[in-house]
């Protein structure tokens, strides 16, 4: 027999720590780079771009279209990057938290 109060209880922690993990998101960090680390690209949790890096070697007007296809290849490698660790980090904050309900993933939840 299900005790609501015991997983109403459940729910209720689990939001909260969804809401604080989600809150920290801002701080995870992820690069992703190509063509050797000519390109790199940083995000944070919030899937946000904080910086490009471009080597000197690429600044050079006949090699812009190839630069271009490295800064959005990078800045995707990047945003991969940060999936895995928000989906770890949203994953560990619900642990054993939440009975395993078939469809229910909560270290999906962003």
């Amino acid at each position: 027999m299900f005790d609501m109060m015991n997983i109403m209880n459940k729910v209720k922690d689990a939001q909260a720590k969804i809401k604080a993990t989600q809150a920290e998101l801002v701080h995870l960090r992820a690069e992703g780079e190509v063509g050797a680390g000519m390109v790199k690209v940083v995000v944070n949790g919030e899937r946000r771009v904080l910086d490009i890096e471009i080597d000197p070697s690429l600044i050079n007007e006949k090699d812009k279209d190839m630069m271009k296809d490295l800064i959005v290849g990078a800045t995707n490698k990047a945003l991969e990057n940060i999936d895995v660790k928000i989906k770890e980090k949203m994953g560990s904050a619900t642990a054993g938290m939440m009975p395993n309900i078939p469809g229910m993933d909560f270290g999906n939840m962003v």
